[in-house]
């Protein structure tokens, strides 16, 4: 699990710029909202690599790799998570809360589902 707090690029009177992601090849651009309390995930991917945004409220985010042991974090507002292909990942929401998720790999439109595998023993509940 990879994670930064992303700062602000530039500011004035007119507002904020902020680079969330540099150079990186994007596929699909989603926003998920989600109210207190939920649970999203517990899957992994093959192929797929995903960048979580928090645009609004905490989260609680769990990641495993295989064999490894399982790695929990508290995520706010303007924090970025990563997440690799076979990087096993959930969220739960400790607040409702707004993400912005950036794909590279098959996890959007008719192809949501194509290239994730759910676990069957989930990480958070």
């Amino acid at each position: 699990m990879i994670v930064k707090d992303i700062k602000k690029n530039f500011e004035d009177d007119r507002g904020v710029i902020t680079d969330i992601i540099i150079k990186e090849r994007i596929d699909y651009v989603t926003i998920i909202t989600n109210k207190k309390g939920a649970i999203r995930g517990n899957h992994y991917h093959k192929e797929t690599i995903q960048y979580l945004y928090v645009l609004q409220g905490s989260i609680l985010v769990a990641s495993q790799f295989e064999g490894k042991e399982i790695e929990k974090m508290i995520l706010n507002s303007g924090s970025l998570l990563f997440n690799e292909a076979y990087e096993r990942h959930a969220i739960k929401s400790l607040e409702d809360s707004k993400l912005l998720i950036l794909t590279r790999g098959l996890r959007g439109g008719k192809d949501y589902e194509a290239d994730t595998y759910k676990l069957n023993t989930p990480l958070l509940t």
